[in-house]
C-alpha cells in the first residue's frame, strides 16, 4: 500500500511559459529621435535661453576680454544643457525624450528592465565621445552610447515585454 501523496500541488505561474522579447528600433526611427529631440531643444534653447546666455557670454567677455574663453564657455553651456537636458528627461521618463514618445520607442537596458538615472546619465556623457555620431550609422542601429552604458533603444510596438519593467 502506497502512502498517500500529503504534498500540496506544486503552484504555476501562468506567465511561466510567456516569452518576452525586444525588437531594436530601426535606424529611421533612431534618426526620427535625433531630429525631433534636437529640433525640441534648439527651440527651447533659442527661444527660452538665447537672452541669458548671451547676458552670461556678454559678462565673461567684458570681464577676461578674451574670444577664446567666450568660446570654450559658450560651448560648454551648450553642450551642457543638451546633455542634462536628454539625461533628466530619460531619467524621470525611464528612457524617453520628446522623440522616443512620437516614435514609440524607449531606452532599456540589455535585459529589457527600466533604465535608472545613473544609466541615463552614462548615455548623454558617452554621447559626448567624438564622432558617437557616426556610430549609429548601420542597421542594425546600435551606436556607442548603447554599447558602452549596455542599453539599447526598443521599439515598444513590436516589443514584447512584462508591463511592469516598461511602464513603471
Amino acid at each position: 500500500m502506497s502512502e498517500p501523496n500529503t504534498n500540496p500541488p506544486s503552484e504555476t505561474n501562468i506567465l511561466d511559459d510567456v516569452e518576452y522579447t525586444f525588437t531594436q528600433a530601426s535606424s529611421g526611427k533612431r534618426f526620427g529621435n535625433y531630429l525631433i529631440d534636437r529640433i525640441s531643444l534648439l527651440f527651447v534653447w533659442n527661444y527660452v535661453l538665447y537672452k541669458p546666455n548671451v547676458a552670461l557670454l556678454t559678462l565673461i567677455y567684458k570681464y577676461t576680454n578674451s574670444k577664446e574663453l567666450l568660446y570654450v564657455c559658450g560651448y560648454s553651456i551648450a553642450i551642457t544643457f543638451f546633455l542634462f537636458t536628454l539625461a533628466i528627461m530619460e531619467s524621470v521618463t525611464g528612457g524617453k525624450t520628446l522623440g522616443k514618445y512620437i516614435t514609440r520607442t524607449r531606452a532599456v537596458n540589455q535585459n529589457g528592465s527600466r533604465i535608472t538615472p545613473k544609466t541615463a546619465i552614462l548615455r548623454c556623457l558617452c554621447r559626448m565621445v567624438p564622432f558617437d555620431i557616426f556610430s549609429a550609422l548601420g542597421n542594425p542601429c546600435f551606436p556607442w552610447h548603447d554599447r558602452w552604458s549596455k542599453t539599447y533603444v526598443i521599439d515598444e510596438s513590436r516589443t514584447s515585454l512584462p508591463p511592469a519593467e516598461l511602464y513603471r
